[in-house]
């Protein structure tokens, strides 16, 4: 893959195969692949037979009525959340996407690993055109070698809040093989926000430099709970049901926009088994801390006195002189069925007031760091994946908000209030060219020569630096949020910031939070790849200290890391699974302002490391040139009647 100009090239050029050779090994590739998979399915355990799941989802607008407004909402086949994909290990999944919104959309499939599938992760001008109103598009997805709690979701600004649902990858020889004791029952739980707006405002707002946009409410399961009412009518709450003695796995998600999340039952502890689809050693706490993107297998025991216990979610924020806003909590009831042999309500302690939790202050984030901190591996020896004893490459990137000048708009100074706030990765702004003719997997697959240094307005290709331009105190806590000392940072660069790696690269990051104008956590996802998280710490990043402390024996594997308010964290992958892929906070705000890069991992010297062709239903360069705004999508998967 070398569509990309070669001036944002991090290593130095490698010399190309001719391309018929390219799609020779392709498909080698895929004849490798079939034998390879043909062979193990005849040699392994006895297991559940592999299925196609076939889904169809509906995207559409609906109106919703929640605290006394009704509100245009995008939603998929009705429901929010939207619909459950429930497979096996080793499945096929087949979902066409009917867009009968008013909206361009697309779905992301959020940590499933897509090996050698760049094509279907869903990301808009990365990896595939958006789907535009009444167009559809079809995503195929091979689930091999992951269980758990993943997610899918929308990836186009603002409609991730309702346009998500969980996605559970259940083990191939059935919940007996789970490393923990069988849970009864399997709940997912997924914390989201509510907005009495249309959720396209939101970038339209942003574009206007207009960033005041707040949700009203949180949620569980789509329902605001009884926190919320309006005009004294009360909002549902979501309800789950337990039988004494029975374990229930809780497959918790965080869809919210921009805040982490506590979630703890009154009365009741968990035992945290797995995050981000990866077993962890099992640990008891009564509280889950979880961040937007993340997901938390834990197990719960209906092991207290018969009644009801509210299920409680409140989120955390950095105290003052971050700026404040308003605290969204949202509450659930966890209700105990009660079994009268004469069938009287009278003396029902589900009757009662329900008890709550206490919870952790808004302002604590400590709790999270040492939540966070706890998970470590699970060991399994017919599944042991071993952390790289060296990194090939080393990356420091600080994360934190700046400010670049719009275009056609005077600024003189280093910062100036003229300027238009940005979110950073070493002092870069990701932002995608306007001039963008195609995708970039596609522009780096077939070579395109789409792409040029720059635009009309200004925003170029850059490769992302290994280091920050500058060194500072990265946590001083005068910089927050906005005092003299913020005069001395470097204006902004915004460009699509882009780093290229050889296949089989392994690769150590230290993501370092900045106190620039706020000292915000932040949750940054690898799409297509896994991350080991071998340390993390309060304040700057010292190697000569820090390095000592990276856990090589059993780090957590994460899609989605935690870098922790004030502090680092120290992650290292191996860039195998060849593609374009997005690196970006989950942040909702933080992606859309900039704090985002784009990894690309470039073919492997195999047969089984070349990225296969694009399916069909992908147009080639230069194949949507001659097609009208409206009509750019592909015209044979256009919806006929979108009513």
């Amino acid at each position: 893959m070398t569509g990309i100009p070669n001036h944002i090239h991090a290593t130095e050029v490698v010399v190309q195969t001719k391309v018929q050779t390219m799609k020779t090994r392709r498909v080698l590739t895929a004849i490798t692949m079939a034998v390879f998979f043909f062979f193990f399915s005849a040699t392994a355990l006895p297991a559940v037979a592999a299925s196609v799941i076939e889904h169809t989802f509906v995207v559409s607008q609906m109106k919703m009525t929640h605290l006394c407004k009704e509100t245009p909402v995008t939603v998929v086949n009705g429901q929010l959340p939207g619909p459950v994909i429930d497979v096996t290990e080793g499945d096929s999944v087949v979902v066409h996407v009917v867009n009968k919104s008013p909206y361009n959309i697309t779905i992301h499939w959020h940590g499933v690993k897509q090996w050698l599938n760049c094509w279907a992760d869903g990301v808009p001008m990365i990896t595939q055109y958006p789907i535009q109103p009444n167009h559809n598009f079809t995503y195929r997805l091979n689930i091999t070698g992951q269980e758990g709690t993943l997610w899918w979701h929308a990836h186009v600004p603002g409609f991730r809040a309702t346009v998500h649902g969980a996605f559970i990858i259940r083990p191939r020889h059935g919940a007996s093989s789970y490393p923990f004791p069988k849970p009864d029952k399997e709940i997912p739980v997924i914390i989201g926000d509510w907005w009495n707006m249309d959720l396209a405002l939101l970038e339209k707002h942003f574009e206007k430099e207009l960033v005041d946009d707040l949700p009203v409410a949180a949620t569980i399961n789509g329902k605001l709970g009884d926190l919320y009412n309006c005009s004294g009518v009360v909002e549902d709450g979501y309800v789950l049901d337990v039988e004494p003695g029975k374990t229930y796995l809780l497959r918790i998600i965080n869809a919210v926009l921009f805040s982490e999340y506590y979630l703890k039952v009154a009365g009741h502890k968990f035992t945290v088994v797995a995050a981000d689809a990866h077993y962890v050693n099992p640990y008891t706490t009564d509280v889950i801390a979880v961040a937007p993107g993340e997901t938390v297998d834990a197990l719960m025991v209906a092991d207290a006195p018969h009644g009801r216990y509210y299920m409680v979610a409140l989120p955390n924020q950095a105290p003052l002189p971050d700026p404040q806003i308003p605290v969204f909590v949202t509450r659930g009831i966890v209700r105990y069925k009660y079994d009268n042999n004469h069938g009287e309500e009278e003396g029902d302690p589900s009757n009662d007031a329900p008890m709550v939790p206490e919870m952790p202050d808004q302002h604590d984030t400590i709790t999270s760091f040492y939540f966070h901190g706890n998970l470590t591996s699970l060991h399994r020896p017919h599944r042991r994946t071993k952390v790289p004893a060296q990194a090939d490459e080393h990356m420091f990137i600080t994360l934190g908000l700046g400010s670049f000048c719009p275009h056609g708009r005077s600024c003189k100074e280093r910062w100036i209030w003229n300027s238009m706030g940005a979110a950073t990765m070493n002092n870069v702004s990701f932002q995608l060219p306007t001039h963008l003719a195609v995708p970039l997997l596609e522009a780096e697959y077939y070579h395109c020569n789409s792409t040029t240094s720059s635009s009309d307005d200004g925003i170029k290709f850059y490769t992302l630096p290994d280091n920050p331009p500058e060194l500072y105190d990265f946590t001083n806590p005068a910089l927050t949020p906005d005092a003299a000392a913020t005069a001395l940072l470097q204006r902004t660069i915004r460009a699509a910031a882009i780093r290229r790696f050889r296949y089989g690269t392994v690769v150590d990051i230290v993501f370092q939070s900045t106190s620039l104008l706020q000292t915000d956590s932040n949750p940054m996802h690898l799409h297509g790849h896994d991350m080991f998280v071998l340390a993390q710490g309060r304040g700057n990043y010292n190697a000569s200290r820090d390095v000592a402390r990276y856990n090589l024996v059993d780090p957590p594997l994460k899609n989605t890391v935690l870098v922790p308010r004030i502090g680092w964290v120290a992650i290292r992958f191996v860039a195998d699974n060849p593609g374009v892929w997005f690196m970006h906070c989950h942040f909702e705000f933080h992606m859309m302002m900039g704090m985002a890069a784009v990894f690309i991992v470039e073919d492997g010297p195999t047969v089984d490391s070349v990225l296969p062709p694009p399916p069909l239903n992908h147009p080639k360069c230069g194949h949507v040139h001659s097609l009208k705004s409206n009509e750019l999508y592909l015209m044979d998967n256009k919806v006929v009647s979108p009513a």
